[in-house]
């Protein structure tokens, strides 16, 4: 009877464990499989001890990427961003002076509004501007805007709804486009009229050409410009402006190594490709060409996705573009062959690749005719 009574007794336990849901049921613990090793990540104990001077409230740590397949390390907002500019620029009739005993080309300018730069070139004046007294100049007319201390072309440009190539081309402005605090530039009228904020932003793209022309915010007078950092644990302000290096670059080498998807030049349907295009490996590590100072870092120009630009001796510029992890500053020094960045996909980019460009001056320059060949 004792053992019937077990028999039941069990049967009973089964009937009621096949009415208990799966997901309820206790599993056997087994010891799980250990995880693939992740990619090594971009150095991320970052020493968030900031250089002389101390950064303003606009130049908080933050990471200034808004993309999310961009891993970059803790920085400043990009100093067009952190310094903004009001579209407060002078309206000055064209007039002409007749200078007075004692006016310098400085004081007719701050009296009329205009700029003097402007003034000189209107009436063929060389550094150091001197007027003789009694002479009558010519003052160009047009918009007039203040630069104010850390302001830089591209916020200027933004604030106005203008191409920022258009204000170079109407002050005459030339290497290493550093705007001075208190110059006076002459802006272009807007096409289209555009007045409100929104319109303003809307006709103002961002591109390589720009950073490099108008990134840099204005330097005071007698003020140096910064001297390269040595490591990316020193976060530069964005206030402090940066020059490129004075010594030559040398001998170029190649930033990674991978087969050419697209070559310098017009495409097949008629589009320009400033640089090459590398396939490569995700998370391939990508080389500064030569010695240099970097001038960007960000994600900013939507096409290209992770940036870094790179400052050399004698005018030249490289730039490496689709990037997915950035591991540089701006205003880092870096040596040839040193990584600077981990490839990927990111901007219009279709496959992991690298998007390198080559710049003397203003000027593309195709990579192949530099690079050594392989």
């Amino acid at each position: 009877m004792r053992e019937a009574g077990l028999i039941r007794a069990a049967g009973l336990a089964l009937l009621l464990a096949g009415c208990i849901p799966a997901a309820d049921r206790p599993v056997p613990v087994t010891r799980p499989e250990p995880p693939a090793p992740a990619p090594a990540p971009a150095p991320a104990a970052v020493d968030q001890r900031q250089p002389d001077p101390a950064p303003t409230a606009d130049d908080r740590q933050a990471p200034v990427s808004a993309r999310r397949d961009v891993a970059q390390l803790p920085a400043p907002r990009p100093a067009w961003e952190a310094r903004q500019v009001a579209p407060d620029a002078r309206a000055v009739a064209a007039q002409r002076y007749t200078v007075r005993r004692g006016d310098t080309l400085g004081a007719i300018a701050a009296r009329t509004g205009a700029g003097v730069d402007a003034i000189a070139r209107a009436n063929g004046l060389a550094p150091p501007y001197p007027v003789r007294v009694g002479r009558t100049l010519d003052v160009p007319g047009g918009r007039y805007h203040l630069v104010r201390a850390g302001q830089t072309g591209i916020a200027i440009a933004r604030a106005y709804g203008v191409p920022w190539t258009e204000v170079i081309a109407a002050n005459a402005l030339s290497e290493p486009y550093l705007l001075r605090a208190g110059q006076r530039v002459l802006i272009p009228r807007a096409a289209g009229g555009a007045v409100s904020a929104a319109e303003r932003a809307a006709a103002f793209t961002l591109d390589v050409d720009t950073i490099l022309t108008g990134g840099e915010p204005a330097v005071v007078a007698g003020q140096a410009p910064a001297t390269p950092v040595a490591s990316s644990r020193r976060v530069l302000a964005p206030s402090a402006a940066t020059v490129a290096p004075a010594a030559l670059p040398g001998r170029f080498v190649w930033p990674v190594d991978g087969t050419i998807v697209r070559r310098f030049g017009p495409g097949a349907t008629g589009e320009r490709n400033d640089g090459i295009k590398i396939a490569i490996p995700l998370d391939t590590p990508v080389r500064a060409i030569a010695d240099g100072t970097v001038a960007y870092v960000g994600s900013e120009v939507p096409a290209l996705g992770g940036l870094v630009i790179v400052r050399h001796g004698g005018g030249w510029t490289s730039v490496y573009g689709h990037a997915g992890t950035l591991l540089v500053q701006r205003g880092q020094a870096v040596r040839r062959g040193q990584v600077i960045a981990r490839s990927g996909e990111s901007g219009y980019a279709d496959r992991p690749e690298l998007h390198f460009e080559l710049r003397r001056g203003r000027t593309p320059v195709d990579p192949m005719t530099q690079l050594p060949h392989r």
